[in-house]
Formats: structure tokens, C-alpha cells, sequence
């Protein structure tokens, strides 16, 4: 039988009732669809042709999933790990009807669970809660003694779409594109049937789902209503199969639930638990994920507030209709001269709840007028034959819901389309939910559906055609280019005008500006004068055109003279406005001399980026007034929110040029807005190692009521192979090694180092710390105290171990957390006053090198100030 499927053959049909269901629209024109058969036999779609990895790829073999072999096709979009992908919206299309599991997306909130092919008949979960008979059953039970069904079910992210509401305004969630959503052929037991024999009591209204991934806050969970598990026409399932194979380990192995018509995020995967209860599920993820507030909350009022996201009025549960354009595909031209007169505009639609969408519309002329697409449910020739299939009954004649995708054609003239702007899309379901022309925006960014818009450029002998987004990081798309013309993206008419028509531009109001300019200072600046001091001795730098003296304040500035000194002669907007605080941007009219000419703003503008007219191959990587490129060859996670990044350099004998104490800048573009985001960080990488540097990051995620870190998250998202911009060396602290080191390159000789840090701030205290306990000569005294949280975020911890280990006369570690678990053998509590007094006192030969959270800094500053320290004693990193 599953010979006659792949090879397309018709089954036998089941005698029919006439059919009930709402009927699909003609064709807009005399046209058949491509999918009818010639003698008006159903067939089934084909399973498409699959090939099963067999090995991990090199990206996912230093994360949790190093056990699980992936499709090289798929689009990361949060980085490496955890697993959440889409595939190429064309690829996925012409797959057919039908998905196979190396194409299905997959939405991951963590490490896939590691289950033996031996261990999956043992694998059992529980039915329990408000049930009279709570039972576990194991997976071989399952099979054994249930009925087994298969059906075709489509599952839908909910964030499918997504990226093109991060264009209007960034939500909290990922840019998912138009393919987060896939169609296969499930083998499994209907749910209710499973709960029924449990026996629910009275008072049970929910079903609570509980999978084995393990999450920072708890295992993955959900609930559903219990009478919708318990209605034959919703079509839940316990399924184990997919397209005639067991699950792959990212869509579930070997068990997991399968919600019809509803959020993917409902249909748990690895489920352990089913649990009824009389209230929602009070999962942390079921709360805080898969929601959709008013329009209206932004995404710090929703911080603020903890009850908008316990309102279940909130809670997403069916999907809604929506529908998009995969042909034309982004970026396809179509020739005008001796080309076809008509072109067939191709794409997919699908409704929520079982409910069928009955029409889809296609515009050429902004919304004015509509055209009626053809549309295949290749969903109903599953209800025209009863069989077995891949060991499951295939029974859908009776039913009345629609749980698949359809595909829609529409067959235009390229006369027409040659005079559009844009092709429009939109569907309908049954009960006459129809997609809205505006974007409706949400914190979660979910559940996006509005009209699908393909834009069309004439270039010449040729049309181009533009989707509105790219997936993930990926550029392109109208929407990012309109708003990086200024446009106005909630302006009504897709941030553009209509020829005739004056669009109505809203009014923004301006945030407020700090003035960094001397009021009526109209002074003109030249090129060459500006590249005459780009030196130490009189160093100038431009802000936004404006020009501005740092030599007053070389030896005050936090981050050293070297900071101004590398800015010097160069356009510093970028660093500037992306690390600068309001204070600092206040005292900038103390610096102002005057203003760049515009032949001086167009040189200047000409050179941003690394340059070697020579072709010769440096010895140092880093260069203070250059942006050099290195690219992202390995991340390697530590705990779940700490990486390590790795990045080759530009040859294998090229060594990285820090010196001890100093940092480097990084520079990225974030995704949505493309304003730089630069963070000074320091490598753990030995200082001599060749064609590659190390760093380790402290990833910040966002969480309730505190917005996380830009920079962190960024690479966190960042793509194995992606460029990222590096500057250095920086820093006014430098250690030469045995007691001698230089401050704002003032020498001194030290016997003693006292360094305090907090979390991520171990960095630059190791990099020191390393240089002295390997030099057996170097009789500097180290004392380090190191404050966290929780024992999981004391990050180099076995490496600071290990070179504390035989050089006790030289060091002390002491390591002390606010949260300690019992049994706990260090110290609790934070970094104060008295942990600092009772292990060091003022000294003039001995030096403090403090580096953390800034609380933690102003709070030390204060702590040694009142003991007796002196401020040319302190470093702050």
C-alpha cells in the first residue's frame, strides 16, 4: 500500500454521502487546477521523497542537541541553539500537500531530550488529576491496546509571520517568515479515548499537557479545554508517527500531542503528562508565552505588569485566518519582452478551529477590486477512501472540520500585472473570518495575518517582486526597505503613498535631545585639518558632523585615554551614541570646537571598515582605528544562558593584540531597527594564541519586568559564519607582568592586586589573574573576591580553580552567592564593606581592579573611598 502512495496511485473509493461540506470557490477564470485528474478519480497526495540525516552537523555538536542529525536546508533563527527553524518558503511549498520531517518547522524552547531507539516502547506518561481511575501507560500500550488512527493535520506557529511586525515596532518574540507552518500524516490514538477511560470527574474542565523538556523555568506545558479533547470532531491525538515513520527527535520522539486547528504551541511535544484539573494550566510557559495583549501595551508596560498576562481572554488558541504568496518568490523577475502572456500567482491559506477556508482573493490595485483564486484542499480525498495507512485507520468521511492547508492558484495577466505596484492577498473561512488589511501588533508579535503584500518594481525589460520580510537576521524585503527610506510602516498604505491621494503622516513626537553642541558655534572644519590631529597629542573626533576635542579629557575618561586616542581623526557616531549614558552626552558642548564642512563629511564617509591596499597578511588582528571583520567559526554553550564564542581571525598565524588588562569592542546591527549595538568585552583566549579568539558571554534574556541585554541576545541569535565587526585594543589598565603595570600609561609597580567581580565581570579579573599565578616569577598577590548569584553562574570557576592550585602563598579565592544552595561550603551573601576589609587593607603598593554589574561598581567605589583607598588605587573595567 505504501508503494501505491509514493508512486501517486488512486485507492479505492469509499461510497459517499453527497457532500456536506462548504463548497470551494471556481476558478476566476474556464482554467482546471493543476491537481484535478484527468478521469475524476481522487488520488492522495504524495508522501514527499524523504532522507533521513544521519549525522549532526558541526554547528549542533558542542550544544545539548549534539545527538540529533538535522537538514542543513532549514533557517536558524535564534542562532544555534536552542532549535527553532523554518524552511525556504519556495522549498516548502513545492514539497507539496504533504511536509516531510526534515522540512517541517520546528519550534524548540530548549534541549531536545535524548530518547534510545530501545527505550521507546518503555516510554510511558500519566493521566491523572481530577480523574477517578489516574493511570501510566507506556508507549507499546499505547499501541497495543487502543484503536490507531492516521490523518492528515497541518500545525501552525504562532508567530508565523512575525518578522513583519519586528519591522513595525520589535516584539519579544523571534522573526519567524512565512513558512512556520507544515502538513503531515499523523499516526497515533485519539486523545479522548485515552482520558475517557480515566474516568474525568464532574468538576474537570481543562487538560493540562506536560513534555520532558526541561526549561530554565520548569518542564514545557499547556492546556486545552477538556471538552474540546473530548469532541471526535476536534480531532486530538496522541500521535507516534509522522508520514509512515516513528518521530525524529525535534518533532517529539517518540510521543507527543496533536492539537488540530490550534497553535502549534498546544500540541506538546515528548509528553510525560496529561492532567485534568478545573482551572488553566498554571505552567510558566502556558502563561507568559502564546498570548496576545491589547495592542495598545507596550512591551515595558507588559514588564510592569504581571496580570495582563494572567487574563485568559488573552490566551491563543485557535489560529486565525491567514494566508501568503510563495509565487512570485522574493526577488523573482519576470521578463516582459517575448516572455508568457500570463503568469500563475501560487501560495497557501489556512483557518483555525476546523473551520474551512472558503475563499481566497488576489488584488492588483490596492484593495479596490479583487479576483477569486482557485483553491485546492487536497485535505478532502482523505475523506474519500477508507484504509489503513502505515498502521493506522484512515477514516474521514464523517468528519466535518478542516485541520489542513490548502493551496491556491491564480492564473494573471501579465499585461495587469505590469501595471500593479503590488500584489495583494487575502482568505476567508467558512464563518466569514476574513483577514484584515492592517497589521494588528502585539508584545508576543503572534498571531499576524494580515493581507499579504508582494510588491512589483519595474527595472527596465523586467518585473521584480519583493515579500515583505526574509526570515531571522536574513535582509531584504519591501518592509525593511520602505522603512529604511523614513516610511511610515502603520501609515494605512504600507508606508507609501497612493498616486492622487495625500496619506495622512502621522505626527511623531520627538524624544527629547540632549544638546551636545555649543549654541551658536559656527565654526567650519576641513578634512585635512581634522586628519591633522587623528594623533595622542591633540586628539579630535566626530559625532553626528560634529567636531569635538578630547585632549582636556584623556586622563578622566572612564575607559582610558586609549578610547579617545583610537576615535581620533575619525567619525565616532556609531561608538558614541551606542555606549554613551545622557551624562555623558551632557558634558559634549565643554568639547565642541566646530562643525564638518560637507567635503569633509563626504571624505569622511568614505572609510568605515578594515582596508589592506597592500594584500599583505597583518600579525595582529586588532587595529584601534579600523573595524576588522572576524567570523563566527564555533559556539559552545556552558550553562544555559553563558557561551562561548569563537571567531577565526583573518590567517592561522595571526595572533589577536590585547595586552593584558585591555578589552576590544564588538560591533552588530540589530535586526530590526540596523542601529549599531557595540559592547566592550574581554576575550578568555590566551593573548598569544594564533587565528582565533575565544570569548565567553553572559547571555541576558529578557525576563518579567526587566528588558535584557541588546548585545548578548544579539549573539546568542548570531548564524555559525556570520562577520562581526572588532576594535582595539582599549582600556587605560595594562599589566606588563610581575608587579608592573601602567595606568593612562602612567608605570607603576604593584605587590599586591585585590580583584572583586561579579558574574560576566570575571573576565578582564581572569585574563590578570592568568597572567600572574602562570608566571612562576611573579610573586604579585592576588586576592579575588567573586560574587554571584547561584553556584551556576560563577563562570571560569574550574579554571580560576586550577590555577589557584599550588599557588596558595600567592592567592586567595574566595567565591561567596546570594543564593547558595545547602550544601553550599563557600560564603553567602554580597560583596560589602566588611568581606572587603576583612581580606585587604589600604595599601600604596597594592591595587583594585573591580569589574561587574554598575550597582555593584558604585556600591565598591563607596565601600573602598570609606576605607582608606585612594581613587588613583581603584580600576574600573
Amino acid at each position: 500500500m505504501e508503494d501505491a502512495l509514493n508512486k501517486g496511485e488512486a485507492l479505492p473509493e469509499v461510497a459517499q454521502k453527497q457532500n456536506t461540506l462548504p463548497p470551494t470557490p471556481p476558478p476566476s477564470d474556464d482554467s482546471t487546477s493543476d491537481t484535478a485528474s484527468n478521469d475524476g478519480r481522487s488520488h492522495l497526495p504524495r508522501v514527499p521523497v524523504t532522507k533521513v540525516p544521519t549525522s549532526v552537523l558541526d554547528v549542533d555538536k558542542a550544544t545539548p542537541d549534539d545527538h540529533v542529525p538535522r537538514d542543513p536546508r532549514l533557517i536558524r533563527l535564534t542562532g544555534v541553539h536552542p532549535f527553532n527553524v523554518e524552511a525556504p518558503l519556495s522549498a516548502l511549498y513545492n514539497e507539496g500537500f504533504l511536509t516531510s520531517p526534515e522540512l517541517f518547522y520546528v519550534r524548540n524552547h530548549g534541549a531536545v531530550p535524548k530518547v534510545e531507539d530501545k527505550d521507546i516502547p518503555k516510554w510511558d506518561f500519566s493521566i491523572e488529576g481530577l480523574v477517578e481511575e489516574p493511570m501510566t501507560i507506556s508507549l507499546a500500550q499505547l499501541i497495543q491496546e487502543y484503536e490507531q488512527i492516521t490523518c492528515p493535520i497541518t500545525l501552525v506557529c504562532a508567530g508565523n509571520r512575525r518578522k513583519e511586525q519586528n519591522q513595525v515596532r520589535k516584539s519579544k518574540g523571534f522573526s519567524w517568515g512565512a513558512a512556520g507552518v507544515s502538513t503531515a500524516l499523523f499516526t497515533g490514538v485519539v486523545m479522548s479515548e485515552v482520558i475517557n477511560r480515566c474516568k474525568p470527574k464532574r468538576k474537570a474542565r481543562f487538560v493540562c499537557m506536560e513534555g520532558a523538556d526541561k526549561l530554565p523555568n520548569g518542564y514545557y506545558g499547556t492546556s486545552v479545554k477538556l471538552n474540546w479533547a473530548l469532541d471526535p470532531n476536534k480531532g486530538f491525538m496522541l500521535a507516534y508517527k509522522m508520514n509512515g515513520e516513528m518521530l525524529r527527535p525535534d518533532h517529539g520522539k517518540p510521543l507527543r500531542a496533536v492539537i488540530p486547528g490550534q497553535i502549534g504551541g498546544r500540541s506538546v511535544k515528548w509528553l510525560k503528562k496529561l492532567i485534568l484539573t478545573d482551572a488553566p494550566s498554571e505552567n510558566w510557559y502556558h502563561i507568559y508565552d502564546n498570548r496576545v495583549l491589547p495592542t495598545m501595551v507596550s512591551p515595558e508596560e507588559s514588564a510592569n505588569k504581571p496580570k495582563l498576562w494572567m487574563d485568559e481572554r488573552y490566551a491563543i488558541y485557535d489560529l486565525s485566518t491567514n494566508s501568503a504568496t510563495v509565487y512570485p518568490a522574493h526577488e523573482e523577475q519576470l521578463c516582459l519582452v517575448d516572455g508568457p502572456t500570463t503568469y500563475t500567482a501560487r501560495g497557501y491559506a489556512y483557518a483555525g478551529g476546523g473551520r474551512r477556508v472558503t475563499r481566497v482573493e488576489v488584488s492588483l490595485d490596492k484593495g479596490q477590486s479583487w479576483k477569486l483564486a482557485d483553491i485546492d484542499y487536497a485535505e478532502d480525498r482523505y475523506r474519500e477512501v477508507e484504509k489503513d495507512l502505515y498502521g493506522g485507520k484512515l477514516d474521514m468521511s464523517w468528519r466535518e472540520t478542516c485541520f489542513c492547508w490548502c493551496f491556491w492558484s491564480l492564473p494573471l495577466a501579465v499585461s495587469e500585472i505590469r501595471l500593479a505596484k503590488d500584489i495583494l492577498v487575502r482568505a476567508m473561512d467558512e464563518s466569514m473570518n476574513i483577514q484584515p488589511r492592517d497589521m494588528y501588533w502585539s508584545v508576543l508579535g503572534m498571531m499576524n495575518n494580515p493581507w499579504f503584500r508582494v510588491t512589483v518594481s519595474h527595472e527596465g525589460d523586467y518585473l521584480r517582486f519583493e515579500h515583505p520580510t526574509q526570515p531571522a537576521l536574513i535582509p531584504g524585503g519591501w518592509m525593511e526597505r520602505v522603512k529604511k527610506a523614513g516610511g511610515n510602516l502603520t501609515n494605512g498604505y504600507w508606508g507609501e503613498r497612493i498616486e492622487g491621494e495625500e496619506a495622512v503622516q502621522p505626527v511623531a513626537q520627538k524624544a527629547r535631545e540632549i544638546p551636545m553642541t555649543k549654541e551658536d558655534l559656527k565654526n567650519p572644519i576641513t578634512i585635512d585639518e581634522l586628519r591633522k590631529h587623528d594623533g595622542k597629542d591633540a586628539p579630535w573626533f566626530v559625532v553626528n558632523g560634529e567636531v569635538y576635542d578630547g585632549t582636556k579629557f584623556l586622563n578622566e575618561h572612564p575607559g582610558g585615554a586609549q578610547s579617545i586616542i583610537s576615535a581620533a581623526g575619525l567619525d565616532s557616531s556609531d561608538e558614541f551614541m551606542a555606549i554613551h549614558s545622557e551624562t555623558a552626552k551632557a558634558m559634549m558642548p565643554d568639547y565642541h570646537i566646530g562643525s564638518l564642512n560637507d567635503a569633509a563629511k563626504s571624505a569622511l564617509s568614505q572609510g568605515d571598515s578594515q582596508t589592506d591596499s597592500a594584500g599583505q597578511q597583518r600579525p595582529t588582528f586588532l587595529q584601534p582605528k579600523l573595524w576588522c571583520k572576524a567570523v563566527l567559526s564555533s559556539k559552545r554553550t556552558i550553562s544555559w544562558d553563558t557561551r562561548v564564542f569563537t571567531f577565526k581571525l583573518d590567517h592561522e598565524e595571526q595572533t589577536l593584540g590585547l595586552p593584558v588588562g585591555q578589552h576590544l569592542m564588538i560591533r552588530l546591527r540589530d535586526p530590526v531597527t540596523r542601529e549599531a549595538i557595540i559592547r566592550s568585552y574581554t576575550p578568555i583566549s590566551e593573548i598569544d594564541d594564533q587565528g582565533h579568539m575565544d570569548m565567553l558571554v553572559k547571555v541576558y534574556f529578557d525576563t518579567e519586568g526587566k528588558k535584557g541585554g541588546k548585545m548578548s541576545q544579539a549573539m546568542d541569535a548570531l548564524p555559525l559564519g556570520h562577520f562581526v565587526d572588532f576594535k582595539g585594543p582599549i582600556g587605560k589598565f595594562t599589566y606588563h607582568g610581575r608587579g608592573k603595570c601602567s595606568i593612562n600609561e602612567l608605570t607603576k609597580t604593584i605587590k599586591c592586586f585585590v580583584m572583586i567581580c561579579g558574574g560576566s565581570g570575571i573576565t578582564p579579573i581572569y585574563q590578570v589573574f592568568r597572567a600572574v599565578m602562570r608566571d612562576r616569577l611573579d610573586n604579585t598577590r592576588c586576592v579575588v573576591l567573586n560574587g554571584n548569584r547561584l553556584y551556576e553562574d560563577i563562570l571560569c570557576k574550574e579554571d580560576l580553580d586550577a590555577l589557584a592550585k599550588g599557588n596558595e602563598h600567592r592567592c586567595k579565592l574566595l567565591y561567596t552567592l546570594t543564593q547558595a544552595p545547602d550544601d553550599w561550603q563557600g560564603l553567602r551573601g554580597r560583596i560589602g564593606g566588611k568581606l572587603v576589609q576583612e581580606n585587604c587593607e589600604p595599601d600604596s603598593e597594592s591595587l583594585v581592579l573591580v569589574c561587574g554589574p554598575e550597582a555593584m561598581e558604585k556600591s565598591m567605589h563607596q565601600v573602598l573611598l570609606e576605607q582608606g583607598w585612594q581613587d588613583n588605587q581603584l580600576v574600573f573595567f
